[in-house]
């Protein structure tokens, strides 16, 4: 893969979302500048990473960027926007909350969000550019911890394992017990979910 050649650009900040694929929880974005004086080693796609090596990058990254934030969009403007745009619009939240300014933002994949700073899309940028794969991590470490509390809450489902994702496990469990309040209901496998309940609910009433 070919090295990516940074633009001319003094402060840079990375964005990447983690979510948008799973059934059920927010889309979670992060926005990160790094600080050339404290560079971090190891810095990957966190896809690509141990979870221990994860939850160790995640503390770094953190103690050492000059700047970070997360942004998010709940499951109802999920369904409300459709998963593209509620993405771009978590991750307009992320770069707002970042208390610096970058003069450039470089975004994970083939669009960019409307902002208020130049930006520039990068395939694979979570790969190939350092303040994205830091964002990817702090995204994804934020994202998997929200699925482990939301299974303490939802134990039948499974969502330590599955992280929302639509897993044989997790379609099986949405079949046998619903949807929560969480699910994203624009997506395919809960709308069906949630109109076998109706029917069965229906067919309970009339006596069937």
């Amino acid at each position: 893969m070919n090295p990516f050649v940074y633009p001319q650009a003094s402060r840079i900040a990375g964005v990447d979302e983690v979510g948008r694929g799973p059934l059920v929880g927010a889309v979670v974005t992060a926005a990160v500048i790094l600080d050339p004086a404290r560079p971090i080693v190891g810095l990957a796609d966190s896809k690509k990473l141990s979870e221990k090596r994860r939850l160790a990058l995640y503390d770094e990254i953190k103690d050492k960027a000059l700047s970070w934030s997360l942004g998010r969009a709940e499951p109802d403007e999920i369904d409300r926007l459709n998963i593209l745009h509620a993405t771009m619009l978590a991750m307009q939240r992320a770069v707002a909350g970042l208390s610096l300014t970058p003069d450039l933002v470089l975004i994970d994949g083939n669009r960019c969000p409307v902002l208020p700073v130049p930006s520039q899309a990068v395939v694979k940028g979570d790969s190939l550019v350092a303040e994205i794969s830091a964002a990817s991590i702090l995204a994804k470490v934020t994202r998997d911890r929200e699925m482990a509390e939301l299974d303490v809450l939802f134990p039948e489902y499974g969502f330590a394992q599955h992280k929302g994702y639509p897993t044989a496990l997790h379609l099986e469990r949405l079949t046998q017990h619903g949807a929560t309040s969480h699910h994203r209901r624009s997506f395919a496998p809960v709308r069906n979910a949630l109109l076998d309940a109706q029917v069965r609910a229906a067919a309970a009433l009339s006596g069937l």
